[in-house]
């Protein structure tokens, strides 16, 4: 047990604990005075009461749940994401949550953790040997796209985009042959064709593609200004953002956080909050801060004797990398509008869980660097 005491990555700790105070203030300034006032303690107990389950999982050994568990906890995400649409809690035009009296929770969120864990299994049973199309790589994709379905009917396209991205960055660095990813790159390059084709000429047939309000988030995605009533709320984060400049308008001081012009800027529009209030200096500090945690995963997959473990951490990597940018560029109009949290930052229970049993699952992999262990 000392022995993995001495193991654990304590930067990575001192980051999420970054993470929790840099959060907990920020949801602060974007609530005060509001109806959501007092969510920034709740932030901190919803840290607080997830740190410890987090360490618990870094000391007890991943490989168990990737052996023994990750086929029946993949099945349970299925049958969660069945209950959502069979029964779930519409809130916002989208069904996402499951309700047990007060607490809610999303499935889709634990999803991403399980499909990590099963794709490290079916990948470490080729022991670093070239992937198989049918074989490996086929129940790769549809262990991935059977719960994307599942989500895009809830619907929810932000999320379904960041299962794509864990299989495609494991499947990566699962060893895949050159002509597999030739094929997959022509796959991909047909589809979008495909789709902009039935864009730009047969928005009817589109449509049964995309829902009416995401087509309008990619609308306004490619013109801003053909809608103003639609895109407004990217063209307030854009100038937002850019009002503040180096250092920012200061704790509780921006203009448009502070009078309403940023919807759910607790939540996914976080970053404007930062943005505004502490510049391009806060927002420096914070990409950092990702860049130094990706940075130290990196290693830990590195050092890892154990494919499986690597695979887990490169899944992780993955999930957050897509999640960071997406919500980011997002706001700076750079990708179109979608529902997804900065991970650690924004206010959310469901996305906090996921982000730290994730860290767990890297922590673990670390502690248990030695095959002895």
């Amino acid at each position: 047990m000392i022995a993995k005491l001495k193991r654990l990555d304590v930067s990575l700790l001192l980051v999420v604990l970054c993470f929790m105070a840099i959060s907990t203030l920020v949801i602060y300034s974007a609530t005060n005075g509001t109806k959501y006032e007092g969510l920034h303690v709740n932030n901190l107990i919803a840290y607080g009461c997830i740190f410890v389950p987090m360490l618990l999982i870094a000391f007890l050994d991943y490989r168990i749940a990737v052996r023994y568990l990750s086929y029946g906890l993949y099945a349970l995400g299925i049958v969660l994401l069945v209950i959502v649409l069979l029964n779930g809690t519409n809130l916002n035009g989208s069904t996402r949550w499951i309700s047990i009296k007060s607490f809610q929770f999303q499935p889709s969120e634990l999803a991403k953790i399980f499909l990590i864990l099963l794709v490290a299994k079916l990948l470490s049973n080729r022991s670093g040997e070239p992937l198989r199309l049918l074989k490996d790589i086929l129940p790769v994709l549809i262990a991935t796209f059977l719960p994307v379905v599942l989500i895009l009917k809830q619907p929810d396209l932000g999320t379904s985009i960041v299962f794509v991205s864990i299989m495609l960055g494991m499947l990566w660095m699962g060893n895949m042959k050159r002509t597999h990813i030739a094929i997959g790159v022509g796959s991909i390059g047909i589809l979008v064709a495909f789709i902009v084709t039935l864009y730009l000429t047969d928005s009817s047939l589109f449509q049964t593609f995309v829902k009416p309000h995401q087509l309008a988030r990619i609308q306004t995605f490619l013109d801003p200004a053909s809608d103003p009533d639609k895109s407004w709320h990217v063209l307030n984060s854009i100038r937002a953002i850019g009002t503040g400049d180096m250092y920012g308008k200061g704790f509780g001081q921006g203009f448009l956080v502070q009078n309403g012009f940023i919807p759910y800027d607790y939540a996914d529009s976080i970053f404007v909050v930062i943005g505004e209030e502490f510049g391009f200096i806060g927002s420096a500090v914070l990409l950092f801060l990702y860049f130094f945690m990706i940075y130290r995963m990196v290693r830990i997959a590195y050092d890892s004797p154990d494919l499986s473990g690597a695979y887990i951490v490169i899944g992780v990597i993955s999930m957050l990398v897509l999640q960071v940018f997406e919500n980011i560029a997002m706001h700076l109009g750079l990708m179109p509008l979608t529902g997804l949290a900065l991970p650690f930052v924004s206010y959310g229970g469901s996305s906090l869980l996921t982000n730290m049993i994730a860290v767990g699952l890297v922590l673990s992999v670390q502690v248990h660097h030695s095959k002895r262990d």
